[in-house]
């Protein structure tokens, strides 16, 4: 009997709840949220059949790959103090169960976005799980790159969105997952950062790892922080969206940017990239918040 299959056995009933941590709620809402932030960019009109399968279909989908995740990673999960008590590692759902909860969620969000959506926004979320699935998650065991190769599933939700809403994917498309992908790196540099000793727990060779001074991290966060605000502020200049945007986004960037340089002093770094995480979580709603009230009010 394997390993897995003694633990499928010593494994107690699962409560709802325990099933419910396995998708990371929090995380799979974020992706949601992209997603419909491309589809209101776009926006098409009200159409609520296709509306309502998006969510539906992004919700299984960014659920599934979730559960996935925790399934592929349940050995590393159950050495790092932050992951331990997540519910394979603590006994609490089996692996078995786990793989099928994800892998049904996966396929049934799929199936839903293809038939009440297009191909194209079927296609990006496949793309999405697979490049998380099979690329970011083996990939952070072995390179120094996982977390800009997870920033590239992490930026697909906007496209899903703007191909359900078209059917094709514009300039402003392609923007906003330049916008999503800039703004992971200094957002998983700093949480990296904080939990940098968990992850050389379990031999991660990510950039907060090797870097023990942080000058590294902090430079490569502020790198992309500021090319994430340039990026931002392309939409205006291509007539795609208003002054008033510019000016939104030239008052949030100068704060992003200032936490962004905060940190690239070797003084209270620990304290810096807490603050940076933070705003990280801040800028990103109103950001995207600035660009689709525009889009709404002057497209």
């Amino acid at each position: 009997m394997t390993a897995d299959a003694l633990m499928d056995n010593a494994a107690p009933k699962a409560r709802f709840g325990d099933y419910l941590e396995l998708t990371k709620p929090r995380l799979s809402t974020l992706s949601v949220i992209t997603t419909l932030v491309g589809y209101a960019a776009a926006w098409p009109g009200w159409h609520p059949v296709e509306f309502g399968a998006l969510v539906i279909g992004t919700c299984a989908c960014a659920a599934g790959v979730a559960a996935l995740n925790q399934w592929m990673e349940s050995d590393t999960d159950a050495i790092m103090p932050r992951t331990s008590d997540r519910p394979i590692p603590a006994g609490k759902v089996a692996t078995g169960s786990a793989f099928v909860l994800g892998a049904g969620l996966c396929a049934g969000g799929l199936g839903v976005l293809f038939t009440y959506t297009n191909g194209l926004a079927s296609l990006f979320a496949l793309l999405t799980i697979i490049s998380y699935l099979a690329i970011y998650t083996p990939s952070k065991r072995w390179s120094r790159w996982s977390t800009e190769i997870g920033a590239v599933a992490g930026a697909f939700p906007p496209l899903i969105g703007w191909a359900a809403a078209t059917g094709s994917v514009t300039a402003l498309g392609w923007i906003l997952f330049a916008i999503l992908f800039l703004w992971q790196v200094p957002h998983f540099m700093a949480i990296a950062w904080m939990y940098r000793k968990d992850y050389g727990a379990v031999n991660f060779p990510m950039l907060p790892v090797r870097d023990a001074s942080g000058c590294k991290v902090a430079r490569w966060s502020f790198a992309n922080s500021l090319a994430l605000v340039v990026v931002c502020l392309l939409p205006q200049p291509f007539g795609l969206a208003s002054i008033y945007y510019t000016i939104v986004t030239v008052v949030l960037g100068v704060w992003f940017l200032a936490r962004a340089t905060a940190f690239l002093s070797r003084k209270n770094r620990d304290q810096n990239a807490r603050k940076l995480f933070f705003t990280t979580i801040g800028w990103l709603p109103l950001q995207l918040g600035a660009l689709v009230a525009d889009r709404l009010i002057f497209a």
